[in-house]
C-alpha cells in the first residue's frame, strides 16, 4: 500500500504593511518532477476573471539549497521543475491593497484575505490536506478565521488546516485589532468580527440581530435540527461608503458603510441599519443556496476560467427574496418596511430597460460579461438576476399558495437532493409542490423577457398595486432616463435609459448637464426644480389659439463642443413608480393568506 502523501503546507506573514505586502512560503512534499502550480482567476460567489496572478511577484523556488528552474506557462500558471522528491519550497510577494470582500488587503490598521488572492494550487494535490501557519504579524493583531485551527495562539496566530484546496480557500481570514464579540444560534457557536468601526456602536444590539437573522434561518433550513457546520464567522468591513458580501462555507465577508451600524442609545430603525442587516441574511443564506446547494456546472470548481451556468436566478435571485422575507419572520422589520423594500425592488426592476431584451436565465449566463462589468449601456442591455430573479421567487411563491404549496416547500425538496441541481431539478420541486407542472410560467418568467404578473398574485394575497402617473412632461432627471452623478465641474451623465426623452432629445453617457434654457445646472435637484417651473401644454394657449411650443432646451458639452439639444418627447413612456400596500377592500379570505405569507416567525 503507498503511503499518503504529506499536507501541502502554507506560511504566510506580513512582509511590509506600508506596501501592501504578504509574504508566502509553500512547501510541497514529494513533488511531481514538472510540478504545476497555479493561482484561480476568480472567487467563487463573484462571476468576473480577476486575474489575481497578476498581483505576485519574486517568485522562487527551492529544493533544499539547490534552485529550482520556474517556467512560467500563461498568466497564472508555472512549472517546477525538480529534482528527485525532495521538498520543493516556493515563496512569493502578494500586493495586497483592494479593499473589497474578493481579493487581498493590507495597511498599517488591517489585514484581510482570501486564499483564491494568495495560495498557489499544487495540481494533483488538491485532493489531499492542506495547512497553514499565519504568522508575522504586527504586535497585538488578532485572527479570525472559521478555518479549522490546530495550534494556534490566544490572538489566533498559527496553524490552521483544510481536508482539501476547495476548503482551504473557502475560509476567508480577518486580521487586525477588530472589534470581536459571538453568541448561539441553535446552540451553534458564531463569532462577530467588525473592523474600522465608530467608538460607540451598539454591538450588542448588532449580535441580538444577527442571531436572530441566524436562528430564523437555521429553522427555515432545519427545522430543529443543526445546520451544515459547527462554527460560523462574520467578518464585516466597515468604511466611509461601501457595500457587499461575499457567502463562503461557514463564514462570510461583509463591507458596509460605517454609518449604517447601529448607535448606542439609538433605538430607531435607520434605512441603513436595515441594508445592513438584509446583507447579513443574504450572505448567512448562501451557506445552504449556493454553497451546498449549487449549480451542477459547479461541480468541481473549475479555478482557471469562467465558470457558466443559467441559474443565477435562482441562487442569487431567491436568496434576494428571501434575505428581507427573513427580516420579517425573524419579527426585525416590520409587514410596511417590508412591503416598503418590496416597492424598491419591483421599481429598480421596472427602470431597466434591459428587462425587455435578457431573461434572467440569459443574464446569468452573461454575468462574466455583463453584470459583474457594467458600463453606460448595462441598464439597456441586461437585468440583473438579483432583483428580477428575487420577483420571480416573489412571483413562484404566491402561485404556489393558491395551489397550498409554498416556495419553502420547493427549497426543502431541492435541500433533500444533497447534490448539485440543474434547472429540471428545480422545475420538478416546483411541480410536486404545486401538485401541477409549472412549466409555462417557468418559461414565461425565467426564460421570458414579459412583465411578470405581480399585480395580480399580490391582489390573491390582500395586497394592492399602485402607480404614481409619470409627469407629463418629465419633471427629474429619472423620468426624462438619465442617471447623474455629481462632479466639481457640475453634472455628468452616466447612462440614458433606452426609448426615453434623453436618448430621443440626443442626450449621451459622458455628456455634461450645463443649463435648462439660460439657467446654469449645478445639482441634479436644479434640473428637477427647472423642470416643474416649465408651463404645462394647455398654459401655452393665448385667445383660443395654441401656442407654438417651446422645447425646454439642454445646453451639453461633449468633447469640447457646445451642444442645445430640445427636449423631446420620449419614445418608450417612462415607469410609473410603483407601491405596494395593504388593500383595504381585501377579503378575509386574501387577509388570511398575506398574513400566513407575510405574518412573523420569530423562533422560540
Amino acid at each position: 500500500m503507498t503511503a499518503p502523501l504529506a499536507a501541502v503546507r502554507y506560511q504566510i506573514e506580513v512582509a511590509d504593511t506600508h506596501a501592501h505586502l504578504f509574504r508566502v512560503t509553500l512547501s510541497v512534499p514529494q513533488p511531481a518532477a514538472e510540478q504545476v502550480l497555479s493561482l484561480p482567476v476568480w472567487i467563487p460567489g463573484s462571476y468576473l476573471v480577476r486575474e489575481f496572478a497578476r498581483h505576485l511577484s519574486q517568485l522562487e523556488a527551492r529544493q533544499g539549497t539547490r534552485v529550482v528552474p520556474l517556467e512560467q506557462r500563461d498568466k497564472t500558471t508555472w512549472v517546477a521543475t525538480c529534482n528527485g522528491r525532495g521538498t520543493l519550497t516556493v515563496s512569493y510577494l502578494v500586493y495586497a491593497f483592494d479593499n473589497s470582500v474578493r481579493t487581498a488587503f493590507l495597511d498599517a490598521q488591517r489585514g484581510f484575505f482570501n486564499g483564491t488572492s494568495v495560495f498557489l494550487r499544487v495540481h494533483g494535490r488538491e485532493a489531499q490536506p492542506h495547512q497553514v501557519c499565519i504568522g508575522g504579524l504586527p504586535k497585538g493583531w488578532s485572527v479570525a478565521t472559521a478555518l479549522p485551527a490546530a495550534k494556534v495562539n490566544a490572538l489566533g496566530a498559527g496553524d490552521y488546516q483544510a481536508a482539501d484546496y476547495d476548503e482551504l480557500v473557502d475560509h476567508p481570514v480577518e486580521l487586525g485589532t477588530f472589534w470581536r464579540g459571538s453568541f448561539k444560534a441553535r446552540g451553534v457557536p458564531h463569532e462577530f468580527v467588525v473592523a474600522g468601526a465608530w467608538p460607540g456602536f451598539d454591538s450588542d444590539r448588532l449580535l441580538a440581530d444577527a442571531r436572530k437573522i441566524c436562528e430564523a434561518q437555521i429553522v427555515f433550513w432545519h427545522g430543529k435540527g443543526k445546520p451544515p457546520f459547527k462554527r460560523y464567522v462574520f467578518m464585516l468591513n466597515v468604511v466611509d461608503e461601501g457595500y457587499g458580501g461575499l457567502e463562503h462555507r461557514a463564514s462570510t465577508a461583509l463591507i458596509a458603510s460605517r454609518r449604517d451600524l447601529p448607535r448606542v442609545g439609538d433605538q430607531r430603525l435607520s434605512d441603513g441599519y436595515v441594508t445592513l442587516l438584509g446583507l447579513i441574511s443574504h450572505e448567512y443564506f448562501h451557506t445552504w443556496n449556493v454553497k451546498r446547494l449549487k449549480p451542477r456546472e459547479f461541480e468541481p470548481y473549475d479555478y482557471t476560467q469562467e465558470n457558466y451556468t443559467q441559474l443565477l436566478w435562482f441562487f442569487e435571485g431567491f436568496t434576494s427574496y428571501y434575505d428581507d422575507l427573513l427580516l420579517r419572520r425573524a419579527g426585525l422589520i416590520d409587514e410596511p418596511r417590508y412591503l416598503q423594500l418590496l416597492s424598491k425592488t419591483v421599481n429598480q426592476v421596472l427602470a431597466t430597460p434591459g428587462r425587455a431584451v435578457q431573461s434572467v436565465a440569459q443574464a446569468s449566463f452573461d454575468a462574466w460579461v455583463k453584470y459583474y462589468r457594467p458600463d453606460e449601456n448595462t441598464a439597456n442591455a441586461t437585468v440583473s438576476y438579483y432583483t428580477k430573479g428575487s420577483l420571480v421567487a416573489l412571483a413562484f411563491d404566491l402561485t404556489l399558495r393558491q395551489h397550498g404549496g409554498t416556495l419553502d416547500g420547493v427549497m426543502h425538496r431541492l435541500w433533500a437532493l444533497q447534490r448539485g441541481i440543474a434547472e429540471g431539478d428545480i422545475r420538478q420541486a416546483l411541480a410536486a409542490e404545486a401538485g401541477r407542472p409549472l412549466d409555462a410560467e417557468f418559461d414565461a418568467w425565467v426564460h421570458g423577457t414579459g412583465e411578470l404578473p405581480l399585480g395580480k398574485l399580490l391582489g390573491h394575497h390582500g395586497l394592492s398595486w399602485q402607480t404614481t402617473p409619470v409627469n407629463q412632461p418629465p419633471r427629474t432627471p429619472q423620468e426624462l432616463g438619465m442617471r447623474l452623478s455629481e462632479t466639481p465641474a457640475g453634472l455628468k451623465v452616466q447612462a440614458v435609459m433606452r426609448g426615453s426623452a434623453a436618448e430621443v432629445s440626443g442626450v449621451a453617457a459622458g455628456d455634461e448637464l450645463l443649463a435648462l434654457d439660460t439657467w446654469r445646472l449645478r445639482k441634479p435637484d436644479d434640473l428637477s426644480t427647472l423642470l416643474a417651473a416649465q408651463p404645462a401644454p394647455a398654459a401655452r394657449a393665448t385667445k383660443g389659439k395654441l401656442a407654438t411650443a417651446v422645447r425646454p432646451t439642454l445646453l451639453v458639452a461633449r468633447d469640447q463642443r457646445l451642444l442645445s439639444l430640445p427636449l423631446q418627447a420620449p419614445r418608450v413612456p417612462a415607469q410609473g413608480l410603483v407601491s405596494i400596500k395593504p388593500d383595504a377592500t381585501a377579503t378575509e379570505t386574501a387577509q388570511l393568506a398575506r398574513q400566513a405569507w407575510l405574518g412573523s416567525t420569530t423562533p422560540a
